[in-house]
């Protein structure tokens, strides 16, 4: 459901994306990425949405964490891909969470 996020603060990484018609190979890297990131000092969860517009919302413990993401081999190699072939266009943006809360129903 949610991504199991400590007290804030912590930082959000959201990734939105439009992807090109050629989609070949991309869920079998989107499932690495997935297992991969789970592996990553500092990585606190994500939350993914997929539809004409793809939203994958990733967080970390800190800016460090992002950075150490970002330069992992096998990441690269996925962002090279995409912008190669699996996305028309996508935007990254970096925040800090200062404030978090949900509501459950029971």
């Amino acid at each position: 459901m949610y991504a199991d996020t400590p007290k804030p603060p912590y930082y959000a990484v959201i990734f939105t994306s439009v992807k090109s018609p050629e989609q070949q190979g991309y869920a079998e890297m989107a499932d690495r990425m997935w297992q991969l990131a789970h592996q990553q000092p500092g990585f606190l969860g994500a939350e993914s949405a997929s539809a004409q517009l793809g939203i994958t919302v990733s967080y970390w413990q800190d800016l460090a964490s992002i950075q150490r993401w970002k330069a992992n081999a096998e990441h690269l190699q996925a962002q090279k891909q995409g912008k190669e072939q699996w996305y028309s266009a996508f935007k990254l943006r970096i925040a800090k969470v200062e404030r978090d809360y949900q509501f459950t129903r029971l």
